[in-house]
């Protein structure tokens, strides 16, 4: 296995955990809402690893904590791209 597919797959991981545990509850509530919208479950989870993987770059590269509030307001954008800063 690849590496860039390690990373995808570890954050479907935290990602699934999310939805299963409902922590946050918009992580849950996005998933169905893009199925909804016709999205597959691939689609659909790689637009929320597209805003958990803000949250994971700028933990590691930049050292700043873990933003909560960001990533809700990411997920609630999506479809579209999440850029918020």
């Amino acid at each position: 296995m690849k590496s860039n597919e390690i990373v995808s797959e570890n954050i479907f991981e935290i990602i699934r955990n999310q939805i299963k545990i409902n922590d946050p509850p918009e992580t849950k509530l996005t998933y169905d809402r893009l199925r909804m919208k016709g999205l597959n479950d691939i689609q659909t989870m790689k637009m929320i690893a597209q805003c958990l993987s803000i949250e994971l770059f700028e933990m590691l590269k930049f050292k700043k904590p873990y933003n909560g509030e960001r990533y809700v307001r990411n997920l609630k954008k999506l479809p579209e791209d999440p850029f918020d800063e």
